[in-house]
């Protein structure tokens, strides 16, 4: 399948969209909201999936969407798309630049592209499964061996307590060289242009995922759920180099 037009089209919705979101970041007037599941959400969110719904719909209006605002539209049909308009929004809203917006296309319920854009840094990290390219320079994940030279990265460090084994990852913390929080979408741009070693997420959703499967693996990685299974149907993700990722779900799933 020639991926060629769809690639093209989301260049041009991770620009029209960061152009949206570009001045709400760092206003003094940003009005956040609180969602039903206790998530914040802003008008940059909900303002840029619609202009992404909108572009696609009369682009590709036989096309489906998924996405976190505004529900599905065909999310069976043959291509579908899967937006985050800001993932990160705890980020945006106090004006750290870890955010992001992803957008990925399924076909046949498959992830073929993936996008991550950076609307402030100006970066686009885009990746089909087999190449991944950072402003368009190619880019791969980096061949630290043991986890004891590795940089991990997670989003919310009280998450694996609550919805995974704790007390394995407080085990993994301590045993990596460096852990931080410079999570939501942008650890897995760290990840996969060779700046970090792991980025781990104990809850996600899908619009959180899809578009990081053909990134990761097109940077040369292996993304898998918290227990090494299938990321398309997850919902948490483990992604790092095919040398640490065995090595982190054997940690990861350690019981006592």
């Amino acid at each position: 399948m020639d991926l060629t037009p769809y690639r093209a089209f989301l260049i041009e919705l991770a620009e029209r969209s960061g152009d949206f979101i570009r001045p709400y970041f760092a206003s003094a007037d940003l009005a956040v909201e609180i969602k039903s599941d206790d998530s914040p959400v802003t008008a940059a969110d909900r303002g840029a999936e619609k202009l992404i719904r909108d572009l696609i719909a009369k682009k590709f209006p036989s096309h489906g969407i998924i996405g976190e605002e505004f529900g599905n539209d065909r999310p069976d049909a043959e291509f579908v798309w899967v937006l985050d308009p800001i993932d990160g929004t705890k980020a945006f809203m106090t004006a750290v630049p870890l955010f992001g917006t992803l957008i990925a296309l399924m076909h046949d319920g498959q992830p073929v592209l993936g996008a991550i854009h950076q609307p402030i840094l100006r970066q686009l990290m885009i990746g089909d499964g087999q190449t991944t390219t950072l402003n368009n320079r190619p880019v791969s994940v980096r061949h630290t061996a043991r986890l004891e030279d590795a940089t991990l990265l997670t989003s919310d460090p009280l998450n694996p307590a609550k919805y995974q084994n704790g007390a394995a990852y407080s085990a993994l913390e301590k045993r990596v060289r460096l852990s931080r929080t410079w999570g939501d979408c942008y650890g897995y741009l760290l990840l996969s242009s060779g700046w970090a070693d792991l980025s781990i997420d104990p809850i996600m959703n899908p619009w959180d995922i899809q578009a990081l499967i053909p990134i990761v693996r097109g940077a040369g990685g292996i993304i898998t759920d918290w227990q090494g299974g299938d990321p398309v149907k997850a919902a948490s993700i483990v992604a790092a180099n095919p040398i640490l990722h065995p090595q982190v779900i054997a940690a990861l799933n350690v019981r006592a």
